[in-house]
């Protein structure tokens, strides 16, 4: 049998190539030991997105929980990651298990482990449940009404509990109702597709339709992979702002009225400047260490602490467990606000810059100005090179031993390496290269004054990186 490896953000693999029904059991035991040793009496909660065999996976997993006596909560339509994560922590479930590959291409499904605080099991208790994954497992396969005769497994209804959540906490007569903003919504085939309709009943829909397929696009809420959105908001003109989430719905990408893209960078600028200055929200600052450093600079003027993590959520994740924390994000779209449980939300986070606006009366893009006016304007972007794993590896070596001293004519001043290499460049730009935790893909990113300059440092690296040009190197 293979070597199951947890990433930054769980377990994935190819449907039925790595990810089949006997190595989730296999997961799925190693789970169950762990989550016994702790409690003999805990309970998981379980559930699955939008993804191909989700159903089967969950019916995989529930024959080795409940063979083993542990209760389990279900719900039998496809759910959100948040939708687990507030689950664990109201149902007091010591593990909530989340079947999805999250963003990946449709070919993959995954398996994301959750904790009874309301988001990801830290590092330390992956590690453990990896090293207990065994080579081969095996146990009775019951069904579902077997295992709910015997008491073992319970039917619940999470989007109904996460709805009930939102709405203790959100204004939704004053958003719905009470506002002229216009609002559409791109589920990109994703996990949020029942649950963004029912919270706001009068936006413009996209790819709310259940599609396993996801026509062959990976659900991640990046600019490139949301182009029919774009159009339709260039098209259409009446719409104020865009939401669009991942395929389990805990990454958000944005738009403005106008078809242009806001990143992950400048939305966590937004969730810190509405819950700080307007909110009177106090905590630090936790982000990857991919994020801009214009989010250093906001919590400086601010006054915020702030802490860089190595990149993966569950980082993130330990610390808002143990401290206050306003805003947790990542560059990939991924962020967490206090106020709800410590985990990313693409939904959630959308409400909450919805609401200001609403209640304001303000546009995105005047919400944006005023971030501006602190740290000032910048572009990020990121190019995901598909290289041969030896290209991959070599690159990787030359930053490791300083060989960049410069990208064509652009000189680096300094370099970071708390996860991958973040090279600072004069005009206060930067550069980063990482590999990809979970495919085989080398990641570039750029930040600078514009969109025009971000590209152009982009295509000065690549030719430097793949020896398109010569290069000063020392």
């Amino acid at each position: 049998m293979n070597k199951i490896k947890f990433g930054t953000d769980g377990w994935r693999g190819i449907i039925a190539k790595d990810f089949t029904v006997d190595n989730v059991k296999r997961v799925a035991k190693a789970t169950a030991d762990w989550t016994l040793a702790r409690d003999p009496q805990a309970k998981i909660v379980l559930g699955f997105d939008c993804r191909f065999a989700g159903p089967l996976f969950a019916h995989a997993s529930i024959n080795v929980f409940c063979g083993m006596g542990i209760k389990v909560y279900l719900d039998k339509h496809f759910v959100s990651t948040p939708m687990i994560s507030l689950a664990a922590r109201n149902l007091e479930c010591e593990v909530g298990v989340i079947l999805t590959a999250s963003h990946n291409p449709p070919s993959y499904n995954g398996y994301k482990l959750k904790a009874k605080h309301g988001g990801p099991l830290i590092q330390k208790y992956i590690a453990e449940v990896e090293a207990m994954i065994p080579d081969t497992y095996s146990c009775n396969d019951l069904s579902l009404e077997e295992w709910e005769e015997k008491g073992l497994l319970e039917f619940v209804d999470l989007e109904t509990m996460y709805y009930d959540h939102v709405v203790a906490n959100f204004d939704l007569e004053e958003i719905n109702d009470n506002s002229e903003l216009i609002v559409a919504y791109d589920a990109m085939y994703g996990a949020g597709q029942s649950i963004f309709p029912r919270i706001m009943p009068h936006a413009d829909l996209l790819h709310c339709e259940y599609n396993p397929s996801f026509y062959g696009q990976a659900p991640e809420p990046i600019a490139k992979n949301l182009k029919e959105l774009e159009n339709y908001l260039k098209e259409m003109k009446h719409i104020d702002m865009a939401i669009a989430t991942d395929g389990d719905a805990d990454r958000i990408g944005l738009y403005d009225g106008k078809g242009n893209f806001i990143d992950a960078h400048h939305i966590i600028l937004l969730l810190i400047h509405i819950l700080h200055k307007y909110k009177e929200m106090t905590g630090k600052v936790v982000i990857a260490f991919s994020v801009s450093n214009k989010v250093k600079k906001l919590c400086e003027v601010y006054g915020i602490p702030l802490e860089v993590t190595k990149i993966g959520f569950k980082y993130i994740c330990e610390i808002m467990q143990h401290e206050e924390v306003l805003v947790g994000g990542e560059e990939s779209g991924g962020i967490a606000v206090k106020g709800h449980i410590p985990e990313r939300d693409g939904i959630w986070d959308g409400l909450v810059i919805l609401e200001h606006l609403v209640t304001h009366n303000k546009t995105l893009p005047e919400l944006i100005q005023e971030v501006y006016k602190v740290v000032g304007q910048f572009a990020y972007n990121r190019n995901d090179l598909h290289l041969k794993e030896e290209q991959k590896l070599k690159i990787m070596e030359n930053c490791k031993n300083g060989v960049y001293q410069s990208f064509g004519d652009i000189p680096v001043s300094d370099v970071e390496d708390l996860d991958g290499y973040k090279f600072f460049l004069p005009d206060e730009e930067t550069l980063m290269i990482r590999a990809s935790g979970t495919e085989p893909v080398l990641r570039v990113y750029a930040e600078a004054a514009s969109h025009d300059r971000v590209e152009e440092i982009l295509s000065k690296v690549r030719q430097v990186l793949l020896g398109e040009e010569s290069t000063d190197t020392k």
